[in-house]
């Protein structure tokens, strides 16, 4: 299992960035564009146990697999969401989303995520794995937050 973890600040309000990763299809896809749909499967009261029928699209092919909330936890000053999912019956990932409020318009995130061969031939992509993706990531995440706060 290979996991990589990084955090960045963004210069906008905590409850600004945490929409776009807990709130409408629409906000997810701003940071997600590749995230074509996302409809719930079964919706639980604290919202750990929840699942979503998830649409990723690569290329011209779509991927569909069910993610689960794993963990949340949504207060003033810290927020947290992890969510994990099997894609293509060949990986095993989490990603856990961590905001902090710094103050009124900076928001601090770590992303962490991990991810898990379920297949030996698979295992070897694994060596080949780097942060690149989750920099690039919360690269994203604060340049759409950023130009979109008032």
């Amino acid at each position: 299992m290979k996991q990589w973890s990084r955090e960045i600040e963004i210069n906008s309000a905590i409850e600004h960035v945490w929409s776009y990763l807990d709130g409408s299809i629409e906000q997810m896809q701003k940071i997600m564009p590749q995230v074509v749909e996302n409809k719930p499967v079964k919706i639980t009261e604290g919202v750990v146990g929840s699942i979503y029928r998830q649409k990723y699209k690569e290329g011209k092919r779509i991927e569909e697999y069910d993610v689960h909330t794993l963990e949340y936890s949504n207060n003033l000053n810290d927020k947290r969401l992890k969510i994990g999912f099997s894609l293509a019956n060949a990986f095993e990932i989490t990603a856990l989303y961590e905001l902090h409020r710094i103050n009124d318009q900076t928001t601090k995130l770590r992303y962490t995520a991990t991810n898990k061969a379920l297949k030996w031939y698979v295992k070897i992509f694994m060596i080949f794995a780097n942060e690149k993706v989750v920099v690039k990531f919360l690269e994203k995440v604060k340049k759409v937050a950023e130009s979109e706060t008032q």
